[in-house]
């Protein structure tokens, strides 16, 4: 370590440093993309407006993230996180800058969406990686649960304060304000030291060229069953919630009348939930066999977030569905991160962790287009007609605005449910991965000669 790194801070008084500079900069991002979501919905009416834009923020992330694992393998961690907030301010300045010009369009934010997508397929595995270094795994469950704050926490303040804001500062005041608080997360990274990891054998099994280490990653996860296991199940859970997921804001728009109050209402409710699944997590940790904590939470999650929230119609039921729904992904989400950041070497975890991304997330960038598309052309119109699924289905959803949406939520529920009970059941070799599959500070190190 040189002497600026030994001036610098380091472990979990490092961790927290960053951890503050993302927390106050998501805050920020979270209240633009509250104001321009009601922006986006408002000037085209249409879902699949929506759904494009989230398919725009995933696409980097498939085509981009193997490579982006092998850099952040092979170079500086800390400066392939300062690149991801970089291109952040490049997206949301854009975006300013078109707003003050009055030239600011739809399509204008799906480029954004683009751009913000590149620099978090770097972030991600970065950020992931930088923990296992920076901390020693005991405190990965506290680690973890801290990040998960960093995106719960915004998202109960983000859509009160956007909402107090915008009439003082409008939407000008709340981009400037994302720009000004990006430059504050690259301060924070620069004032910590955050280790490149120890060599050990499997990463340097993984060297090569380009193409042959960023297929290393997808090499290392389809040799270990188990880990293959859980993350197919992930995909399965993510396809199934992708057909609703991405409905939440024209779901309550439409059962409200178009009413942004009560839609910023759920969406706090949603976070003060994830809020209070990351504080149990950052203070109990989970159950301490963490597959316990995937299954149970995913079937909850199904219930409560999906089932209970589609059936609803009134705002208690809809902040009490979020509320409890919204602490179970914490859970899971945490316990699967802390499989990951355990049983994989650290120097491959950049290019294992930017794989498993792209397998997670195969299906994001046809599923939001496809619950939208179902929403516009078939569920809506037809819960809203004499068809056979209004006279099916009408006594539990109704048949007003919002219907069909709502049937999506309790159907997709349903399934997601479904696979998480079953593979607890019939899939032992993810249910026992902890014990089958041995942690990555159990492997051998490389020898450096000085």
């Amino acid at each position: 370590m040189n002497a600026n790194n030994e001036k610098a801070a380091s472990g979990m008084t490092g961790f927290t440093i960053v951890w503050a500079g993302q927390l106050i900069s998501v805050l920020a991002s979270s209240m633009t993309q509250f104001a321009l979501t009601i922006w986006a919905y408002q000037e085209t009416g249409s879902a699949t407006a929506l759904g494009i834009i989230s398919t725009a923020f995933t696409i980097p992330f498939v085509f981009f993230a193997p490579v982006a694992g092998v850099l952040v393998d092979r170079h500086n961690r800390k400066l392939m996180m300062m690149i991801s907030d970089l291109a952040a301010i490049l997206a949301t300045g854009g975006i300013l800058t078109l707003h003050l010009l009055g030239m600011l369009e739809i399509w204008h934010l799906y480029a954004a969406a683009f751009v913000n997508g590149l620099g978090n397929t770097f972030q991600w595995p970065a950020y992931s990686a930088a923990i296992s270094t920076m901390i020693p795994k005991e405190q990965y469950s506290r680690a973890d649960g801290m990040m998960s704050l960093v995106e719960s926490v915004p998202a109960v303040l983000a859509p009160l304060l956007a909402g107090i804001l915008m009439p003082i500062i409008q939407l000008t005041g709340i981009l400037t304000i994302d720009v000004v608080t990006f430059f504050l997360a690259v301060l924070s990274l620069s004032i910590v030291f955050i280790p490149q990891p120890e060599k050990t054998v499997e990463g340097q099994a993984g060297k090569g060229g380009m193409l042959q280490e960023a297929l290393y990653g997808f090499k290392y996860i389809f040799a270990r069953r188990g880990l293959l296991g859980l993350l197919l199940f992930f995909v399965t859970l993510n396809f199934i919630i992708g057909l609703s997921g991405s409905l939440f804001s024209p779901f309550l728009l439409e059962r409200t009348n178009q009413s942004s109050e009560i839609l910023g209402f759920v969406t706090s409710a949603n976070a003060i939930g994830a809020v209070i699944g990351g504080l149990l997590v950052g203070l109990w940790g989970g159950f301490k066999k963490r597959t316990n904590s995937i299954f149970l939470g995913e079937a909850l999650t199904g219930f409560f977030l999906l089932i209970l929230f589609g059936l609803g119609r009134s705002l208690p039921v809809w902040i009490v569905a979020v509320v409890i729904g919204g602490i179970f992904p914490i859970f899971t989400n945490g316990a699967s991160q802390s499989i990951w950041q355990a049983k994989v070497a650290p120097d491959v975890q950049g290019r294992v962790f930017s794989a498993r991304r792209v397998i997670a997330l195969s299906v994001l960038p046809i599923t939001p287009i496809l619950a939208g598309a179902l929403a516009d052309y078939v569920t809506e119109p037809a819960m809203q007609a004499n068809t056979w699924l209004s006279q099916t289905f009408s006594w539990l959803v109704g048949s007003t605005p919002g219907s069909g949406m709502a049937l999506q939520y309790i159907l997709t529920g349903i399934a997601y449910m479904a696979v998480a009970i079953l593979t607890f059941i019939f899939a032992p070799h993810i249910r026992n991965l902890e014990t089958e599959l041995p942690d990555h500070d159990q492997m051998q190190k490389i020898e450096v000669q000085p």
